[in-house]
């Protein structure tokens, strides 16, 4: 019984020997490997790479104003206002600021010359009050003035000549007839008293004033920009402007571009406000003249909306007209010049010279408004 049961059993052992030798032979065989699938890149923004910040050496605060008074160069602020202004008015322009108390200029045309018209008064006034700082001439000296000495154009003292036939005034009274009045008459008489043109450019030359010329005084100067010769009898009434108007257009205009072209009474802006500078530091004059001279200046009616219209409240201004002729819509020599002095002290010179523009009157005054208001609004 046992051995058949055996004999039962064998077959299956050696089946399952076979079975588990597969087995093991199958285990054996390399199987491939599973790649994961790789998970897709995600791309994240950078962040701003800053420079290392040195310690040791910071970087120096800037300062509210580009470049102050005084220290060497204009603000920048203020040029660029200026630049703005001449760039856009029509016309041969020029303009200059000076910071007296301080070391830097502004200037557009600043080194050519421009028509003075009324403005080279004041090298009249400034002659006479030297040649009274030396002894030559006295404030309470008397002038004679006659229908023969009489001027053209603005001159208020003329009626008072042609009711009484001459009128007696001291130096000092014409001085301040022609500064704060801009009286033609009254300035030649002074100029005649002082010796004429040539004393006029002698004190320019000494004082080493620069690029200022001074004309043959108004008759003559007017005559000529008109192209006619002076005749005394054109100081009566509207005898000049009747006169002029007899003359042919090509006439004029010829006379006037050889005026304009090179002006016998031309000065560069920037020479302007050097003297001005000069002026109210005291180099050109005593003490006492200055003092008359620069008060004279802040009594000027002339040209009251002109750079006077822009100096603010609390400032104080000193200021010198001009005003050339027309013709055919084109105005010659419509200038100021003037000292602005600040609350604090400070003082700038500034001159603004229209050699010949097409722009009407209240645009002329605006644009010397804006340079007036520019210098205050940068003011420090």
């Amino acid at each position: 019984m046992f051995i058949m049961t055996f004999n039962i059993i064998r077959p299956r052992l050696a089946l399952a020997l076979i079975a588990s030798m597969l087995l093991a032979a199958c285990s054996t065989i390399p199987q491939p490997r599973t790649q994961p699938v790789p998970k897709p890149r995600v791309e994240l923004p950078r962040p701003p790479v800053s420079k290392p910040v040195i310690l040791d050496k910071p970087a120096p605060a800037r300062p509210p104003v580009a470049v102050p008074s005084g220290s060497g160069g204009a603000p920048e602020a203020l040029e660029a206002q200026i630049n703005e202004l001449w760039r856009n008015f029509p016309g041969r322009t020029g303009v200059a600021v000076l910071a007296i108390d301080g070391s830097w200029s502004i200037s557009k045309r600043g080194e050519e010359l421009f028509p003075q018209q009324s403005v080279s008064k004041l090298w009249v006034a400034m002659t006479v009050l030297d040649q009274v700082d030396r002894g030559k001439l006295k404030l309470d000296q008397i002038v004679r003035i006659t229908r023969n000495d009489l001027a053209v154009f603005h001159q208020p003292i003329r009626d008072r000549v042609l009711a009484n036939g001459e009128v007696n005034e001291t130096v000092q009274a014409l001085l301040e007839l022609a500064i704060t009045k801009s009286d033609n008459t009254a300035n030649d008489s002074l100029l005649r008293t002082a010796g004429g043109p040539e004393a006029v450019r002698d004190f320019i030359a000494r004082k080493g004033l620069g690029k200022i010329r001074f004309g043959p005084g108004e008759r003559g100067l007017q005559s000529g920009i008109a192209g006619m010769e002076w005749q005394q009898d054109y100081a009566i009434g509207n005898n000049f402007e009747t006169a002029r108007a007899k003359l042919s257009y090509e006439q004029r205009k010829a006379a006037l571009d050889r005026y304009l072209a090179d002006p016998v009474d031309g000065a560069a802006p920037l020479a302007i406000v050097k003297a001005l500078g000069e002026l109210s530091k005291g180099s050109l004059l005593s003490p006492a003249s200055t003092r008359m001279l620069v008060a004279m200046m802040g009594r000027t009616s002339s040209g009251p909306n002109r750079l006077k219209a822009g100096v603010p409240a609390g400032w104080q201004f000193g200021h010198k007209t001009g005003t050339g002729q027309q013709l055919a819509g084109v105005s010659t020599g419509y200038n100021d010049i003037g000292i602005m002095t600040a609350p604090d002290g400070k003082r700038y010179a500034v001159a603004v010279m229209m050699g010949d523009t097409t722009a009407s009157i209240p645009q002329r005054m605006e644009m010397m408004q804006g340079v007036s208001r520019a210098v205050a609004t940068e003011h420090r």
